[in-house]
């Protein structure tokens, strides 16, 4: 019997093959969809669990009394070793690294890579496996490196490398050859060896190194590492965090201990919870609109099932008349639409295995393959298939089978027509939900706009930067400043600056500032930028007072500084004017160092706009003697022309130094990776909800002409023209979008405004989102509706007539 009931079924899917296709089509791509965005959670949301003891495992971030005093990633690095030292029975072990970059040289091959300095407990601590080497004694020796797979096939072309060595060059400038003591393999995402955009290293080193590297180390005063800890099996956090603030206390300066509060997070949380949470609101925007996506796509084809249904009377009267059961027919519509089902889910696999690499690269992270799914999913699937086609089978299946035979086959089903209503509801929720998906990736898209527009507060255009081969002495930045001088006369070239930032958030230091006459209790915190006289100009920042340092600079009048507005009005200067002149105090440590104010520049946004603009002050380069960068500003021309220039004269005046270059559009897209992405799957969301809607506009409005068939021939033979029996499909179709996009304006406005509140500088929502959106569903629906009913409407009404 169920052979019969397949068999059957195929012969009707066949027999209606447009509709079949609609159908199966339409719910393929929202499972599809769903199937994508969620193999993309499912992986966020497993970060770090493949860690040893991922259970166990914290990272320690910091919580200052002012949040302009530093980053919550970054924590004084002596307090993971004196807790594992002073808590053995809380604390099991550490792991303490800071992020560097450094030129890597094998040969001709030269680049800067990114890299970390740290402790030798790395691979022990987290279980990472060496693919070739001693994991328990890799980062033991001095002058030792372990690398990457990938870093060995960067320089070497294969991965034995062991016994190897390549060339490193310190901040002093100068280079040594490090011996290969270990290969990592490929390693899966985690928020150890890939903290974040800027911190995705390939090379590792442990203490015993520091000799050529010579960093400060087992400082209670300074936070400027990433330390993280395993705690002991049931240990509670909250009694490590008391450990960690009396340790602080003990051991770092009054001002350090009463500003900085040291918590943990688990690592198996601080995906989500990173930088404000941005991933865990990408992933909830995703899976809601997935989910509404695949909702839409269910009401589709549960919507042309009921419609189809009604064209299927008297063959379910023919077969009460010739002896089948009412349980018979049931099954029949039930295994029908769960054949449709099953059918849709196979091809969304299918559409799964050729849209993976694009979702992949719009997410900006590889999405699994069906092979590496959970086993669970196949049930979920199977329970999906069953749940849907039982839903689109059900209610024809009851109605149907019920009906008396005589009533079946002359087509006399009042149920149905009753039904009407619910059906019209639920396409005015798909076009509702379409709308809002809509709106929502119009408004997102002005947003992100927004980031790289004109409201930055400087000139991102025609500015290219590249980082310079470090020598942090005075000897090493009167050398860089000369070569900037060279730099500066190419006639392809309008400016260049020496500095130790660009305008991406990542300052090296955060200090406490007061005028001079005040205490230390009324400082502000401060971002401190390291750069030359030539910053404001390369990047147009505007001069409100003053200067920005002078024209040329010795030793002498290295203390001359520049603020911007903001640190003005918090230093308590009512006008820009007034601060030209004033003395203040830097407070590093316990030294406090007096500087003068020269010059007093506009705000603008140094980092992401997820923030406010925070306090700064722009120290001369020479007194820090630190740097990072020279940042160009390119004239207008042939853009790749005067890159060439400027790529020629770096091979000239820095030889050993690789010329990398990036656009200043390539820092911003950092700040901004999941927006960006979440503007790419927001678009990609609205033309599904498009071409689903109109699946099931298409389904419906081809059921509605067939049933009507008659209709149509009797009003063209008593005159009716084209235009008038268009109108009548219209006027069905028309008004339910119309209601829908009354819904759906003040929901997405409610939704959006929600969105946007997430961020200090957001856009305005205007009506253009809105009435675009609307006005582009109704148009393509419309034609649509058009299209079709113009065939039906020029048919031979004689043949109209004919029609059963």
């Amino acid at each position: 019997m169920l052979k019969s009931y397949f068999k059957i079924a195929w012969r009707n899917l066949w027999k209606n093959k447009a509709f079949s296709i609609i159908n199966i089509f339409g719910l393929s791509v929202g499972i599809a969809f769903t199937l994508l965005i969620g193999a993309y959670v499912w992986g966020e949301l497993r970060i770090n669990d493949e860690l040893q003891n991922a259970d166990n495992q914290y990272i320690i971030l910091s919580k200052w009394h002012d949040a302009n005093q530093g980053a919550d990633i970054a924590s004084v690095d002596a307090l993971p070793k004196a807790l594992k030292a002073n808590y053995p029975n809380l604390v099991a072990n550490y792991y303490s690294f800071n992020g560097i970059t450094s030129i890597v040289s094998k040969g001709e091959k030269s680049f800067r890579e990114c890299m970390q300095f740290g402790d030798s407990t790395l691979l022990k601590m987290y279980g990472f496996k060496l693919l070739h080497g001693d994991a328990a004694t890799a980062l033991n020796g001095p002058l030792s490196v372990v690398i990457t797979q990938r870093m060995a096939l960067k320089y070497f072309g294969k991965t034995d490398v062991v016994g190897q060595t390549l060339n490193f060059q310190n901040f002093n400038g100068n280079k040594h050859d490090f011996a290969i003591t270990g290969v990592l393999p490929q390693l899966p995402k985690n928020s150890v060896t890939n903290l974040n955009e800027s911190n995705n290293s390939d090379f590792f080193f442990g203490q015993s190194s520091n000799s050529f590297w010579n960093f400060a180390v087992n400082n209670w005063n300074n936070a400027q590492w990433v330390n993280y800890i395993e705690l002991q099996k049931g240990v509670d956090p909250k009694a490590v965090e008391r450990a960690m603030r009396e340790l602080l206390v003990k051991n770092s300066i009054p001002q350090v201990a009463k500003d900085l509060t040291p918590y943990l997070v688990s690592l198996k949380d601080y995906n989500l919870t990173a930088d404000g949470g941005v991933v865990k609101k990408m992933i909830v925007t995703l899976s809601a609109i997935a989910l509404f996506i695949l909702l839409m796509a269910v009401i589709n084809f549960v919507n042309i099932c009921i419609g189809r249904s009604s064209g299927r009377m008297k063959e379910m009267g023919v077969r009460k008349v010739l002896g089948g059961l009412r349980k018979q027919l049931i099954w029949q519509f039930l295994v029908e639409s769960v054949l449709m089902v099953l059918f849709a889910t196979l091809f969304a696999v299918i559409i799964y295995l050729f849209a993976r690499p694009y979702f992949s690269n719009v997410l900006g992270r590889e999405i699994e393959g069906l092979l590496a799914f959970p086993v669970y999913v196949i049930p979920v699937l199977l329970v999906f298939v069953l749940l849907v086609g039982g839903l689109a089978g059900i209610y024809p299946a009851l109605v149907l089978s019920a009906l008396r035979s005589v009533d079946a086959i002359k087509g006399k089903l009042t149920a149905v027509k009753e039904r009407v209503f619910f059906r019209k509801a639920l396409v005015a929720f798909q076009f509702t939900t379409a709308a809002v998906v809509f709106i929502g990736a119009i408004i997102v898209s002005k947003q992100i706009s927004l980031f790289f527009g004109n409201s930055l507060g400087y000139s991102k255009d025609y500015i290219v930067y590249a980082q310079l081969p470090r020598d942090w002495s005075a000897a090493g930045v009167s050398k860089m400043e000369a070569i900037r001088e060279q730099m500066a006369q190419l006639p392809q070239v309008s400016s260049v600056s020496l500095s130790f930032e660009i305008p991406d958030g990542a300052n090296g230091v955060n200090s406490p500032v007061y005028r001079q006459g005040s205490t230390a209790v009324q400082a502000v915190a401060a971002q401190i930028l390291m750069d030359d006289s030539h910053y404001a100009e390369t990047y147009n920042i505007p001069i409100k007072a003053g200067t920005f340092f002078k024209p040329v600079y010795k030793t002498a009048d290295s203390t001359l500084v520049a603020i911007n507005e903001t640190q003005s009005k918090a230093l308590g200067f009512k006008q820009p004017d007034d601060a030209i002149g004033q003395k203040i105090i830097i407070q590093q440590g316990n030294v406090a160092i007096p500087y003068t104010i020269g010059g007093v520049t506009a705000d603008f946004h140094f980092g992401s706009l997820h923030e406010r603009i925070k306090p700064v002050i722009f120290v001369n380069v020479n007194y820090y003697t630190a740097y990072r960068y020279f940042s160009f500003k390119l004239k207008v021309g042939d853009m790749q022309q005067n890159l060439n220039a400027v790529q020629k004269k770096w091979a000239e005046l820095i030889p050993n130094a690789p010329f990398e270059y990036h656009f200043m559009d390539d820092a911003l897209t950092k700040l901004y990776t999941t927006e960006l992405q979440l503007k790419k799957a927001a678009y990609i969301a609205a033309v599904l909800a498009v071409i689903i809607v109109l699946l099931g506009v298409l389904g419906l409005i081809s059921l509605s002409i067939q049933k009507r068939t008659r209709e149509i021939g009797i009003r063209k033979v008593l005159g009716s023209s084209v235009a008038g029996i268009t109108g009548l499909f219209l006027k069905d179709f028309l008004g339910v979008v119309i209601i829908a996009g009354l819904i759906a304006c003040p929901l997405a406005y409610v939704i959006m405004q929600k969105w946007l509140n997430d961020y200090v500088y957001r856009i305005d929502m205007s009506l253009s989102p809105f009435v675009v959106s609307i006005v582009v569903l109704t148009a393509v629906t419309a034609v649509l509706i058009v299209l079709q009913t113009i065939r039906a409407a020029f048919a031979n009404p004689v043949k109209s007539l004919r029609s059963e």
